[in-house]
């Protein structure tokens, strides 16, 4: 069974890889065999985690700076992924963003088209491109990040909720276009202990212990299992899945 995980030969981008959920990814995907193209807005942060990667795992790592809310970045490290590796076989499309805001009408227009641009055109952009040059190769998986304020919406969460509603759709929809060349699936996580929870307030961590039935928050590494089962040839025959990795924080995924 292990060998079905095996990613050897594979190169994988993770947008927002250079921390919390994508970094725990990236070096899952590296210790499984793959190149990664690690993206983030901050190259000295990709630039580090690369050399870290290529010295821990002897794979290459490429670091590239990409903002995804923007549409020519999309495009910039679509073309330098497949500039430096020829291929690509896996796209993670986990940056993302949730500012906080006191009421409602504090949302300005700025506000909610940055939100929107990250969490939804972005990986509308990079998956239609990547996922058309996979149609025209050996196929692939791409992976969306979601978040279970998708399908449970809070009122703390608007724009960011809704942004991710339409990713979870745009996931289904994008497994039928690409099919069957290409698989789309989302993993859609709960509440994780990643660096952005340190900003957390306190009684908000404490909560988890009862609205989440495991008791807690996840952390990092547990959000792999799921990772490398899409990105593998391991879930070959799954394609439009929304996966709910939340400790069972949300009854429901519909």
């Amino acid at each position: 069974m292990s060998d079905e995980f095996d990613l050897s030969g594979k190169v994988a981008i993770v947008t927002g890889g250079s921390r919390g959920l994508g970094r725990a990814m990236v070096e899952a995907f590296a210790k499984r065999g793959a190149d990664v193209v690690i993206a983030s807005r901050k190259l000295d942060a990709c630039e580090s985690l690369a050399k870290q990667v290529e010295a821990e795992t002897g794979r290459k790592a490429l670091a590239v700076s990409c903002h995804v809310g923007n549409w020519n970045d999309c495009d910039a490290l679509v073309e330098r992924a497949y500039d430096h590796f020829g291929k690509v076989d896996v796209l993670v499309n986990n940056a993302g963003m949730s500012p906080t805001y006191r009421a409602l009408t504090d949302i300005s227009e700025e506000l909610w088209d940055k939100v929107l641009n990250v969490n939804l055109r972005g990986p509308f952009r990079l998956a239609s491109a990547v996922g058309t040059r996979m149609v025209e190769g050996d196929g692939g998986s791409i992976i969306n990040v979601s978040t279970v304020a998708a399908v449970a919406p809070s009122p703390i969460e608007v724009p960011y909720g809704a942004a991710k509603a339409g990713l979870n759709n745009l996931t289904i929809s994008l497994a039928r276009a690409f099919a069957p060349r290409v698989r789309v699936n989302c993993i859609m996580p709960g509440a994780f202990m990643t660096d952005i929870s340190k900003a957390w307030p306190e009684a908000a961590i404490a909560a988890l212990a009862n609205s989440v039935p495991l008791g807690r928050g996840g952390e990092p590494n547990e959000i792999v299992g799921a990772a490398l089962y899409f990105a593998s040839d391991a879930s070959a025959y799954t394609t439009g899945a929304v996966l709910k990795i939340d400790g069972g924080m949300v009854a429901s995924p519909a």
